[in-house]
């Protein structure tokens, strides 16, 4: 099969022929339909988070299932699946909690560099990316890391859900629980954000302040449910969410992963509100906050793939898709050929892109 390979950080990813195993015990093989190109895989791609090489990237993915192991009971050839780097075991401490996106298990999340799954020039081990690499015609994955959807859902909206919709929606609803009439402010209004700006507008949020330097984005976030939007240049942001707000929200998303960005989400909150970060700050940054705002009851959480049950979370945000009060179809900026990754990615990275979807034949 033809994988988009990754060998050395800051290169171009290289389309090359990868071997897959064939399904051990409860393991899946799967036909990709689509797969999106992904900050995240570009935070990788630039060495900004360690990762083994080569490998293959890739963790947004929707495709049909080709063929099933011994002991895979959830899954059969043909059902449309979904992807998740989130996969879980179901008996660890975590998982037994309700905290599936945190599982333990390193037998079936692997850790980098466990896998042996994939290979290449006549059988040397290639790296599995997140236990997925998505960036491949097939993928051979734990049935933990799949969930099952209607065949009637395009597999290209799909794919929007198993990744980027699920962080910005599920870090808004899962992690910071906002309850309806909140006052929140999103950062950054890429694919994740403008899906925190959904999510705030599913919720009930009274305000929703969507933020960026684009005003191409901002336009979008307004269609995604953003009831003001501030664009950022050379006035404080946080001042003019302060302004906004009379004194700052409740709750506020970082949603690209920037120092600067992650500190301004905690500073425009008023007392007793929350900041949580979606965007994965480079590995080692370091976050600076002033000790004081902590004794107005201030406080920054993460969240974790929008502190997934994906199982169940996925299906139902397809459902609401269905109703048409999730927006995915504006979330696609463009289609391409495996071979075109790299251009895709250069794209990504001028911000004016949302999801590029790779098409697999």
């Amino acid at each position: 099969m033809k994988a988009a390979i990754l060998h050395e950080v800051n290169q171009p990813l290289t389309v090359e022929q990868v071997s897959l195993t064939k399904p051990k015990a409860r393991e899946v093989l799967v036909r990709a339909a689509y797969a999106g190109l992904c900050h995240s895989d570009l935070h990788f791609i630039e060495g900004l988070y360690p990762h083994p090489l080569p490998t293959v990237p890739g963790h947004e993915v929707a495709g049909v299932v080709e063929q099933v192991g011994a002991d895979v009971t959830y899954l059969q050839p043909g059902d449309h699946v979904i992807g998740c780097l989130s996969v879980f075991c179901g008996a660890c401490q975590q998982c037994t909690q309700g905290r599936t996106v945190l599982c333990e298990n390193t037998e079936v999340k692997m850790q980098p560099g466990q896998s042996r799954r994939l290979s290449w020039r006549g059988g040397e081990p290639m790296h599995q990316f997140l236990n997925l690499s998505a960036f491949a015609e097939q993928l051979l994955v734990h049935e933990n890391a799949l969930v099952k959807i209607d065949r009637e859902i395009p597999l290209d909206r799909a794919t929007l859900v198993g990744c980027g919709v699920m962080t910005g929606v599920g870090a808004v609803i899962n992690t910071a629980r906002i309850p309806a009439g909140a006052t929140v402010a999103v950062i950054g209004c890429g694919g994740v954000g403008l899906a925190a700006v959904n999510g705030a507008a599913l919720a009930g949020a009274s305000r929703i302040i969507a933020l960026d330097t684009l005003p191409e984005k901002l336009e979008l976030a307004k269609i995604m449910g953003a009831t003001d939007l501030v664009l950022v240049g050379n006035d404080d942001p946080v001042q003019a969410v302060k302004d906004l707000t009379q004194g700052g929200v409740e709750f506020s998303f970082e949603a690209l992963g920037l120092k600067t960005t992650a500190e301004q989400s905690f500073a425009m909150l008023r007392p007793g509100g929350t900041a949580t970060i979606i965007g994965m700050v480079p590995f080692g940054q370091r976050i600076e906050l002033h000790g004081f705002d902590f004794l107005r009851e201030r406080k920054i959480q993460g969240s974790s793939m929008g502190s997934n049950h994906f199982r169940t979370d996925m299906p139902r945000l397809l459902s609401l898709w269905q109703q048409g009060r999730l927006k995915l179809d504006h979330l696609i900026s463009g289609k391409l050929r495996l071979e075109e990754i790299n251009e895709g990615f250069a794209r990504l990275k001028t911000g004016h892109v949302v999801r590029q979807l790779i098409a697999f034949d």
